[in-house]
């Protein structure tokens, strides 16, 4: 054997010595790689998802009620014996056709001076109310006139045209109810002599017609009975003319204005509702909550723009899920909420490159409950870590399990 090895040159026996060495070598780094391998720690699985553009809503989400925009009382003018009303409500009504009661009134009341004194001076006041909101309407167009005349120059926004728009159709309104309340000043009045009349048991009934056309609401007194002046005896209304009233805790409805746009959902209709902010009440009140916690909260009427063919069913006082639209955007670089995280001062979010978490500082706009604008610091297209959380560092290896919506 010794003889057989002498028999190879040296420079063969040094060639094997260093292959040896080198299998030994690569056997050592294949160990120490497998050790490193099981040494590394594994890749976090994160939930991601897609920056992207698209539109952006910034709401408001309270319950509201509806209501009748304009209701009556009907009251008895004079102290008399009512007969006994077959009304019901939701019994249609015209307006100066339907008898809703009919008082025998006591002659006595009839030949009261001071009776006539006071329906004497509810007409005047009828009067001048209709005065008033005859003017409140004429500046009220000539407003929407010169906003729109600004809007065709470019000088006033949408918003401030469609609120000047609104406060003329509500000027209107206004003129009508003054009319309707003048109408009624006058029927009281008609109801007594002329002065130095006299009446007698002979007086005829006194029928009580419908001010508006729409249905009856409510019958406070049904039976016959002997009444006094002013005992309030139906309460009618138009159900198609309705109104929203809305209330929104005070730092909410600090940010809504007339004109806004109003979603109506959860009123037992298919289809969501149209309706515009008209008011926001000028003053809070407190409201103890489900918690028991005490609130500052304001009523925010809106008006329904849905045609009340398509809102069938809806009527008075009915709950519904009012969504004040405070801000919105057709094209906005956006984020789900849940990526971002405070850094600081700063709102963050872990973008995926490489297969690891970069941190970035973003600069952020609007924002709802699910989504949020980025005015900076990413780009559409990329890739973000949803709700991080502290198990996540900047350069952490991170594998993907889910793609966000």
């Amino acid at each position: 054997m010794n003889q057989h090895l002498g028999t190879i040159p040296a420079a063969e026996q040094v060639r094997r010595r260093n292959w040896r060495r080198w299998q030994w070598a690569l056997v050592g780094l294949g160990l120490a790689g497998l050790l490193i391998a099981g040494l590394r720690p594994e890749a976090a699985p994160v939930e991601i998802a897609e920056v992207t553009r698209g539109p952006l809503e910034v709401t408001v989400r309270e319950e509201g009620k509806t209501r009748v925009r304009h209701r009556y009382v009907i009251t008895a003018p004079v102290a008399g014996h009512l007969r006994r009303i077959e009304l019901k409500a939701g019994d249609p009504i015209r307006a100066g056709e339907t008898v809703l009661a009919v008082l025998d009134p006591v002659p006595a009341a009839l030949l009261d001076p001071r009776s006539r004194a006071l329906a004497e001076a509810r007409r005047e006041a009828a009067h001048s109310e209709l005065l008033r909101a005859q003017a409140a309407l004429e500046w009220a167009q000539k407003e929407r006139a010169r906003v729109e005349a600004l809007f065709a120059s470019g000088s006033a926004t949408p918003q401030e045209r469609d609120t000047a728009r609104w406060r003329e159709t509500d000027a209107a309104q206004q003129v009508a109810v003054a009319e309707s309340r003048l109408r009624m000043a006058e029927a009281e009045l008609s109801l007594f002599p002329a002065p130095g009349a006299e009446s007698g048991e002979g007086d005829a009934p006194v029928a009580l017609r419908a001010p508006v056309t729409g249905c009856v609401l409510r019958v406070f007194e049904e039976s016959a009975r002997p009444v006094a002046a002013g005992t309030p005896l139906l309460e009618v209304g138009d159900p198609t003319d309705l109104e929203v009233v809305i209330e929104m805790l005070s730092r909410e409805a600090a940010a809504v204005e007339p004109g806004m746009p109003v979603r109506l959902e959860q009123w037992g209709g298919s289809h969501p509702l149209e309706a515009r902010v008209r008011r926001v009440e000028p003053s809070a009140f407190t409201k103890i909550s489900a918690l028991g916690v005490e609130e500052q909260r304001v009523r925010v009427i809106a008006d329904l723009v849905t045609p009340p063919e398509e809102r069938r069913g809806l009527g008075d006082q009915f709950r519904v899920e009012a969504v004040v639209v405070v801000w919105a955007g057709a094209d906005v670089l956006k984020v789900p909420l849940g990526a971002l995280f405070r850094r600081g001062a700063d709102w963050a979010a872990f973008a995926l490159e490489g297969g690891r978490a970069c941190l970035r500082r973003l600069q952020v706009g609007h924002r709802n409950e699910r989504e949020a604008e980025i005015l900076g610091g990413l780009n559409e297209g990329e890739r973000v870590i949803l709700y991080p959380g502290e198990r996540i560092r900047e350069g952490q290896r991170v594998r993907p399990v889910q793609i966000g919506p």
